[in-house]
Order: structure tokens, then C-alpha cells, then sequence
């Protein structure tokens, strides 16, 4: 069983435990860590999209953040972020390699098979822009059926008319292009 700390609106720790299918029952506020990875190509920003497996409990099949997770009980969420990165793509990054560009809240209700799944989460947003070879990637087969570079206005365009391909949250795509905006290329 998974378990994590339970969180207040700033996304601290009230020092009670929630176990992983009551947060989603019940929309218990909860941390994840999300990575963004970038790429820039000719004059348009590109970010690298994990489709989410089709066993997952919710979003099956979509393209989702290039790779995000749970926070455990105890753990920090720069130490989830590097820890999913390895385990869904295989990418070993260390702390410096990860730009903390700032926290969305991750907040909707949605049915999926038949299962009322209640999402309240309180995601740390990172960015990544080490050169990645999308094709040497080692893919969490449970997680995630391939990866895909997509340019960022594409996404942003299309997720703004239909929501069939993509689940990336609109926010964090939002912070992504506030943070382009203010870094010096």
C-alpha cells in the first residue's frame, strides 16, 4: 500500500497519513513532484510526453507530464522527482540537474472505469533540459507505453479544444511558458 503525508493549501505536511485509494475516494490534498522535460528545436520549445499506460487508474492511454508521481509519507518532493524520473524513463539526474520553476494545484473529479477518482494534489513543478535521446529511454512498462516530443504550442492549442489525447495539466503548461518567458535562452 502507498501512503502519503496529507497536506494544508502551501503544500506542508499536517502530519497526517492518507493511504492512496482513500486520497483518491475521498480528494484528501496530497504532494507530487512533476518534471518537464524541454528541448529547444530550431525556434520552437519542445517538451518530451510519456503516454501513460493503459492499466493506470486514471488518464489511461493519455499524454501526461514527461514524468511525475506521488509523494511518499516522509519523503520530499526534489527526492520524488529524481526518483520517478529513473523509474518511469530511466534518466539518472541529480538534484543541480532539476530547476524548481514553482507549484500548481492539481484539483478534478473524474470517472474512470466506473470508479469515482477525486484528485487533490499539490504538485512541485520542475524543469529538466539536459539532452535527452528519447529512443535510449528505459520506459516503465506499468507506467508509461512509449514517449513523444511535442512542441509546446501545439499542446497548449490542442488541450484548450479537446482533452482526447492530452491530461497534461493546463496550469502546469502555463508556468512552463511563464518560466520560458523570464529564462535567458
Amino acid at each position: 500500500m502507498e501512503y502519503f503525508d496529507v497536506c494544508d493549501e502551501q503544500g506542508e505536511p499536517t502530519g497526517e497519513v492518507v493511504e492512496r485509494g482513500r486520497a483518491h475516494r475521498e480528494g484528501i490534498r496530497h504532494r507530487t513532484a512533476h518534471v518537464w522535460i524541454l528541448r529547444q528545436r530550431a525556434d520552437k520549445t519542445e517538451i518530451l510526453l510519456q503516454k501513460r499506460s493503459r492499466n493506470k487508474d486514471s488518464f489511461p492511454g493519455l499524454y501526461d507530464t514527461s514524468s511525475a508521481g506521488h509523494v511518499p509519507a516522509g519523503d520530499e518532493p526534489l527526492r520524488s522527482a529524481l526518483r520517478e524520473l529513473e523509474e518511469e524513463l530511466g534518466i539518472r539526474a541529480e538534484a543541480e540537474d532539476l530547476r524548481f520553476i514553482g507549484t500548481i494545484e492539481n484539483v478534478y473529479e473524474r470517472r474512470f472505469r466506473g470508479e469515482l477518482f477525486r484528485d487533490n494534489e499539490h504538485c512541485r513543478v520542475y524543469v529538466y533540459t539536459r539532452p535527452v535521446d528519447s529512443a535510449a529511454l528505459r520506459l516503465q512498462p506499468d507506467e508509461v507505453e512509449r514517449v513523444d516530443w511535442f512542441g509546446l504550442e501545439e499542446v497548449r492549442r490542442e488541450i484548450a479544444q479537446s482533452r482526447e489525447r492530452f491530461c497534461v495539466p493546463r496550469e502546469g503548461l502555463e508556468l512552463l511558458q511563464r518560466f520560458l518567458k523570464e529564462e535567458p535562452r
